[in-house]
């Protein structure tokens, strides 16, 4: 009998849920970097256990509301938590739990589906270490079981996953077997842009970038795509474009990499920045961006 269902991810900014999303799937299907908000949408990759399937839900991290986006984020993590039928959250091994990881687990537990926690980035503890973290996680609220994992080296990664697709309810496949997302095309091009801009960018610029493909045109040759990154104010187009264009070109030159490796054909791609001030607050902005 097959089982297949939805698996929440939740946790901290940048404990490493995106990796392991990736790493289920085995392909990249959710951008990684070590900002916070690095996540905006919660991107679904489709992992396979046997006879099961997982619909791996990976989350905005948690955080405080600061404005429009946040505040839209945060409640999108909510209502994907309510209607999953299992809960991972990953902690960082090296960080250790903090009041953040327990305020989640509360959360988490308070939801009433069942409640895994894989204690992340164990390849780069030593024993003692290890033995600490995985202590800490065992005391989270309402934890069900606690796997160590790299999702980095894909250590651990398989029994975890077996757990989970025990956990799935029985039935048929909810996606195509060969499925590892149901992300839209133009959306996966605009998050691989949008991952370089913010490897590459200073502390606050990251948060203020959104990326919106234009026009993708694969008609003749290679395929043509123009991308539009928006930033809030002139400062931060500056650092984006660099001087004499070189970052903007880096940028390029590395989106282009990845997207023609998700494609599989070769890209043309055509970067520009616009400041549009305050979109992060703009509600009707936010809706044509698909983060709701």
């Amino acid at each position: 009998m097959t089982r297949s269902g939805f698996v929440a991810l939740a946790g901290r900014p940048n404990v490493g849920k995106s990796t392991l999303v990736n790493e289920v799937v085995g392909e990249k299907v959710a951008i990684t970097s070590d900002r916070a908000q690095t996540t905006r949408r919660a991107i679904r990759g489709i992992g396979q256990s046997g006879e099961s399937q997982l619909v791996l839900v990976d989350l905005p991290g948690f955080q405080r509301p600061r404005d429009r986006l946040t505040e839209r984020m945060q409640a999108r993590v909510e209502r994907e938590l309510a209607g999953s039928d299992a809960a991972l959250m990953v902690v960082s091994g090296e960080e250790g739990v903090g009041p953040g990881d327990r305020f989640i687990a509360s959360l988490i537990s308070s939801s009433g589906v069942p409640f895994i926690v894989a204690v992340n980035k164990c390849d780069r503890l030593d024993r003692p270490r290890t033995v600490q973290a995985l202590t800490e996680a065992a005391a989270l609220e309402g934890a069900d079981e606690i796997f160590p994992v790299s999702a980095r080296t894909g250590e651990g990664v398989g029994e975890l996953v077996a757990c989970l697709g025990e956990l799935m309810p029985e039935g048929p496949f909810l996606f195509p077997a060969d499925a590892v997302s149901d992300q839209p095309e133009l959306t996966a091009i605009a998050e691989l842009v949008r991952e370089q801009a913010i490897r590459r960018t200073f502390e606050e610029v990251p948060h203020a970038v959104e990326v919106v493909v234009e026009d993708l045109d694969r008609e003749a040759g290679p395929a043509r795509i123009r991308a539009l990154i928006w930033v809030e104010s002139d400062s931060q187009k500056g650092i984006l474009v660099g001087r004499g264009g070189r970052m903007i070109k880096a940028i390029g030159t590395a989106a282009r990499g990845e997207i023609e490796e998700m494609l599989g054909e070769k890209v043309h791609l055509d970067l520009s920045v616009k400041v549009r001030r305050g979109w992060r607050s703009d509600d009707g902005l936010l809706d044509r961006l698909g983060i709701d």
